[in-house]
């Protein structure tokens, strides 16, 4: 009896080391600090953890020269506060006026410490439950079957105070360096470490390894006072007006490429880095050569011994030598904290970056795992903006209400109207919703129709990825067919290697709506909601299976979709055709 007692108070004190929420968050950026927004507003028991004495400890360092690249648009001409949101890339979502962005600065690329001031503001203002100083340093599964997922994660900070919680988000962004490894790799200076004053490059030559906005922005601080900068990379340059992604370069940053252009003196490379290898000279000089030429050479030689590519070919286009050599490719997630039994693994190609999750941010390996923010971008990585701010507050919000439906019974909020309301509602949308803007081919509206479609129920900012499962994932019925309102560039306009200026590249014809280069709204009808396998058999690129109807509402200028005859009335017939009844309004 007394072994069976000390037994259960074992058991007892073990259970008791667990300090139990039924949402963990990782990280208090300002993914981290949205999704405990949401937590909060719907009276959930949630914790986030932050490793810093302070909210947005990533953005306290970084960008190092502390220009963002995100905009901060003071006016549009307009009082609506959602169509504002269009342009308003910073702010998180909530229902207090004082947490918008340009109340804290009126740059239109505005200063990092800004952002700083902006979350910590964010998290006190709104008395989120915060826990600073707080590193997660490992976690597990504990399987049980009472559990909302069939386990509780398990979670261990620094001082080795254990966690249990139901449902786990974490939001740690992407913070570890990208580094490449080669011979002489140790002479790199890493963007993380190298120095931001222009005056310590004075009279240098510079090679910079990469092709991003760090490397951009790395360069323009020190363009004035370099000999030269060279700038390498595997990829050619891409421009965000060109390509319409966000995360390419933009033009705040790009003024090597006017000295490239113009010939003076500083110069972009294509190569792969991996085949690169870096010599120090006597003098402390850095010289570019082949890994081949490394491994063939008598290791017992000295220096100068090394075949370099000049004595080969005498015009090799690196053959000056370099001062400094910097890295700036970016970052990675940080998978080491995670134990294999959550499956938490890398993507694949260029995604490898980021973790492998499905459309509705939940991880492929691990039910109740969810990943938000910057390193849920792999679902439109080089599409839509889900790795910035500016979208993924948007989808932070939709990962709230697919939990909101799963754990609490709470429906995906919804609108019900009479069908004469049909037209209005798309183009009140359409006009105003910011997260179908930046967020475009990603997160779409949908139309649920009623019976005989005398009225029809809206749904705002749902997951397309995952629309064969939208009865399950938000508690709503679509027995009678259904809309879906989504944004969408034309489909050969956009990319590194177009002409997005040509003449004649915007379509002002209603007729000719199909071929609208710029965003514009689409709408796809189904007589039945999509299946799964469905889902899998759509064409490339686009978000959506074939419809049994798709009309496009034509590309304007002003981005106002309210001209009577070319955006209404082509969408009252559009909508009356696929539903054969009338939808015009009398009134006496």
């Amino acid at each position: 009896l007394s072994l069976a007692l000390y037994a259960g108070s074992l058991c007892a004190a073990s259970s008791a080391a667990f300090l139990y929420h039924d949402y963990c968050v990782i990280g208090a950026g300002p993914s981290g600090l949205q999704a405990a927004y949401f937590l909060q507003q719907a009276g959930r028991d949630y914790v986030v953890f932050e490793r810093s004495h302070a909210p947005g400890s990533f953005f306290a360092l970084y960008p190092r020269h502390r220009k963002l690249i995100s905009i901060n648009k003071q006016y549009t001409g307009k009082s609506n506060s959602e169509f504002n949101l269009r342009h308003d890339w910073n702010s998180l979502l909530s229902r207090d006026r004082r947490l918008l962005f340009r109340h804290y600065s009126h740059d239109f690329f505005p200063n990092a410490d800004a952002m700083v001031h902006y979350l910590e503001d964010f998290a006190s203002l709104l008395k989120l439950q915060v826990q600073y100083n707080t590193a997660i340093i490992h976690v597990t599964l504990e399987r049980d079957e009472q559990a909302w997922n069939g386990h509780y994660f398990l979670l261990t900070d620094q001082d080795r105070q254990n966690y249990k919680c139901s449902s786990l988000l974490v939001a740690t962004g992407m913070w570890v360096p990208n580094v490449v490894n080669f011979p002489g790799s140790e002479y790199v200076e890493g963007y993380e470490t190298v120095s931001i004053n222009p005056e310590d490059f004075a009279g240098q030559t510079v090679l910079i390894l990469g092709r991003g906005n760090s490397a951009f922005e790395t360069a323009e601080n020190i363009l004035g006072v370099t000999n030269f900068i060279h700038m390498v990379s595997r990829s050619r340059v891409r421009l965000s007006w060109a390509t319409h992604y966000v995360g390419d370069l933009r033009a705040i940053n790009n003024g090597l490429l006017d000295t490239y252009q113009l010939k003076s003196l500083d110069g972009l490379l294509e190569g792969d880095l991996e085949d690169l290898a870096i010599v120090k000279d006597k003098k402390g000089k850095l010289h570019i050569t082949l890994r081949f030429y490394l491994e063939n050479r008598n290791t017992s030689a000295g220096i100068d011994s090394i075949t370099l590519p000049q004595d080969e070919l005498d015009n090799f286009a690196t053959r000056a030598p370099y001062d400094r050599v910097i890295r700036c490719l970016g970052w990675k997630f940080d998978f080491s904290i995670y134990n294999r039994s959550l499956r938490l693994m890398p993507g694949k190609g260029n995604k490898k970056k980021y973790p492998q999750i499905k459309p509705s941010y939940e991880s492929r390996g691990t039910r109740g795992l969810f990943i938000l923010g910057t390193a849920s971008h792999s679902v439109d990585f080089r599409k839509s903006a889900g790795g910035f701010i500016h979208g993924f507050r948007y989808t932070t919000r939709a990962v709230h209400r697919l939990l909101e439906n799963r754990h609490h019974g709470v429906p995906w909020p919804s609108t019900v109207y009479p069908i004469t309301q049909l037209t209005n509602s798309i183009i009140k949308r359409v006009n105003e919703a910011s997260g179908l803007y930046q967020m475009f081919g990603v997160l779409a509206d949908i139309i649920l129709l009623r019976e005989n479609a005398t009225a029809f129920e809206y749904l705002e900012e749902y997951p397309v990825g995952v629309l064969a499962e939208l009865e399950m994932q938000t508690g709503r019925k679509a027995p009678n067919g259904l809309f879906v309102i989504i944004m969408e560039y034309g489909r050969n306009f956009s990319g590194a290697d177009k002409d997005v200026f040509y003449y004649n590249r915007a379509v002002g014809e209603a007729q000719h709506a199909w071929q609208s280069n710029f965003l514009h709204p689409v709408i796809y009808y189904y007589k039945h909601l999509p299946t799964e396998h469905e889902m899998k058999l759509r064409p490339p690129d686009w978000p959506l299976p074939r419809p049994d109807a798709i009309h496009h509402i034509v590309e304007d200028f002003l981005t106002d979709w309210t001209a009577p005859n070319a955006h209404i009335l082509p969408l009252r017939r559009f909508l009356e055709n696929c539903l054969s009844t009338d939808l015009r309004n009398f009134f006496a």
